[in-house]
């Protein structure tokens, strides 16, 4: 499958990745969404927009970490955010930055899957064949 034969090194890379994964598997996707306005003003995108034939369609946002940082404490307010979306998200994350806390946090909610595990997951949202 394209897109997971090397690891992320940022979150540009990442998104390619996802985009890679989804086109395989004969999806469409669309790069920054603009979906509105958040409560302080601010527009509002959707990293990616993946959808297939029958207009079933999946807002991602990619979230990177390569290294131990604060970035990850962005993430609670990423997955809050989806509520707010006309359509079902997600959030993709990759990196060795991730502490195991953000990971169980993360896989926990039922709204965020590591990179490694996204093609299953594309598979069972989108009704595809599983492989």
């Amino acid at each position: 499958m394209p897109g997971r034969a090397a690891a992320s090194s940022s979150g540009r890379d990442l998104e390619d990745r996802v985009v890679a994964v989804a086109e395989a598997l004969g999806l469409r996707a669309h790069r920054r969404v603009r979906v509105g306005r958040r409560i302080w003003g601010a527009a509002r995108e959707i990293d990616l927009v993946v959808g297939d034939r029958q207009n079933r369609r999946l807002g991602i946002e990619c979230k990177y970490q390569g290294t131990a940082g604060s970035a990850e404490e962005k993430i609670p307010a990423t997955i809050d955010d989806i509520r707010a979306w006309p359509i079902a998200g997600l959030v993709v994350f990759d990196g060795e930055g991730f502490s195991a806390h953000m990971r169980s946090f993360l896989v926990s909610t039922g709204k965020a899957v590591e990179f490694e595990d996204l093609e299953p997951w594309l598979r069972l949202f989108f009704g595809l064949e599983l492989g």
